[in-house]
């Protein structure tokens, strides 16, 4: 069954500036800028701006005879916003643990923070690199050992390159329920902490 309207709202907060121009959406904050296209997606974009001063400006997303599944990309279209706004506001770390039986695995971190080199896994002489994405940097955690932070604006950039480190060191060729060895992510959060 089609809804005939159906509407969500987000709401930008001060220090943000959100702009939509022909579904691409570009969201500037204390920590950088995040443009994001969903021309893909036929909905109603509007930003609406604050009536007075001190009133946060609301983003309405709207679908117009929408089946099951178009309705659905309202929800999605208004995690991505907040996303976009969580990155430039306070950024996402990505915290990797690095998990070893008997064969300590390196990792070395090059091009300050830009790639990854990932040594001795399984007790292999194959080096494997991984370059990280675009706005993403991976350093050594401070005082934690075998833990590497992976932070960035972009949710989408910081975990494709934690899922990539993942992908590098997969077990091939025996029982995974025993070799446990690998890079796996252990906690997922902000790089700027709420007091």
């Amino acid at each position: 069954m089609r809804d005939i309207y159906k509407d969500e709202t987000v709401v930008v907060p001060a220090g943000v500036t959100l702009a939509i121009k022909s579904r691409v959406i570009t969201v500037e904050g204390p920590r950088g800028k995040l443009v994001k296209a969903i021309k893909h997606i036929n909905m109603d974009l509007r930003l609406l701006p604050a009536k007075s001063e001190g009133r946060d400006t609301i983003v309405k997303l709207a679908v117009w005879h929408g089946a099951r599944k178009h309705v659905a990309c309202l929800r999605t279209v208004k995690s991505l916003i907040e996303n976009m706004i969580t990155g430039v506001t306070k950024g996402f770390r990505y915290k990797i643990k690095a998990v070893y039986a008997h064969f300590p695995i390196n990792v070395i971190v090059n091009d300050a923070g830009k790639s990854v080199e990932i040594r001795n896994f399984l007790g292999e002489k194959l080096a494997r690199q991984v370059p990280m994405l675009e706005g993403v940097t991976i350093s050594e955690a401070k005082g934690q050992k075998d833990e590497y932070w992976l932070e960035g604006n972009d949710i989408e950039m910081v975990s494709q390159s934690a899922a990539d480190m993942h992908i590098a060191c997969l077990v091939r060729n025996k029982d995974i329920r025993k070799f446990l060895d690998g890079l796996y992510v252990s906690d997922k959060g902000n790089v700027v902490q709420d007091e």
